[in-house]
C-alpha cells in the first residue's frame, strides 16, 4: 500500500474489491462484490442486492467501512454473512486471503 498520506492519495478511487457472501432474509445464499473507495475522510463501500442498496458512511478504516455495510444487512435481515478481499488494487488475492465472519446479531 501506498506510504503517501491519505489527503494526497486519489480520491473516490476503488482501492480493494471485497467479496461478500451469506444468506437473504428469504434463506437463499447469495455473494457480491464490494468495491472499496478512497474519499476525502477515509473509505467508503457499497453493495447492491435485488433492489436493496446499502452504502457505508465514510469511514477511517477499510474494516470499519465493511462493518458498517454488514450490520446494515443484518438489520434487513441478512445472516451467516463474511468477507475476504478479492483484490488489491490490480492484483488479485481471493484465494490466499481467510474469511472474515460476522456474527448474526
Amino acid at each position: 500500500m501506498s506510504t503517501l498520506p491519505l489527503s494526497f492519495r486519489a480520491r473516490n478511487a476503488i482501492v480493494e474489491k471485497h467479496q461478500l457472501e451469506g444468506t437473504d432474509p428469504s434463506d437463499r445464499y447469495f455473494n457480491r462484490l464490494m468495491p472499496i473507495k478512497r474519499v476525502d475522510r477515509g473509505y467508503t463501500t457499497s453493495l447492491m442486492y435485488e433492489a436493496l442498496i446499502i452504502e457505508s458512511e465514510s469511514h477511517r478504516t477499510v474494516q470499519a467501512a465493511i462493518t458498517d455495510v454488514v450490520k446494515k444487512l443484518q438489520e434487513h435481515g441478512f445472516t451467516k454473512i463474511r468477507t475476504r478481499i478479492n483484490f488489491k488494487g490490480q492484483r488479485y488475492l481471493a484465494e490466499k486471503e481467510s474469511w472474515i465472519d460476522y456474527p448474526d446479531s
